[in-house]
């Protein structure tokens, strides 16, 4: 059998250590492509689960209605969200579902969001919702 590709749905210690190792200064902007499930998966939140069945992107857009609030508390935003598809330039057979620019005003304040307690409890919605996903930090030059 085939080895299955690696999914990515959350950052490990060891990227979290180099990201935080960087010392970014100023803003940073999150570059995140994700590839939603058809439907999504409460096996680790049921308690979040919808009564009904939903696709990834609709849980999604609860894990967003949820966040927000979040994000904006701790001095981000969403600069740019938008559907996606397959590569123009890159392997054919890879495709995002969306891409996402979020903007956070430096370091602190990402780590302010990314643990604040009251966040974490709609994360279920996240995992349920994608099958894959990216997250890589932009900083201008």
């Amino acid at each position: 059998m085939p080895d299955q590709p690696l999914k990515h749905l959350e950052a490990t210690q060891e990227a979290g250590r180099e990201f935080f190792s960087r010392n970014i200064q100023g803003p940073v902007v999150m570059l995140n492509l994700m590839r939603f499930r058809t439907v999504a998966d409460y096996s680790n939140a049921p308690h979040l689960a919808p009564s009904t069945q939903i696709t990834g992107e609709a849980a999604y857009k609860l894990y967003m209605d949820h966040t927000l609030p979040f994000l904006t508390k701790s001095g981000g935003e969403v600069l740019f969200y938008g559907s996606g598809g397959r590569f123009l330039i890159g392997p054919s057979d890879e495709r995002w579902d969306a891409a996402m620019l979020v903007r956070q005003a430096s370091l602190a304040s990402f780590l302010a969001f990314a643990s604040d307690q009251s966040y974490l409890l709609g994360m279920g919605h996240r995992t349920a919702a994608l099958e894959d996903s990216r997250l890589l930090p932009l900083v201008e030059q």
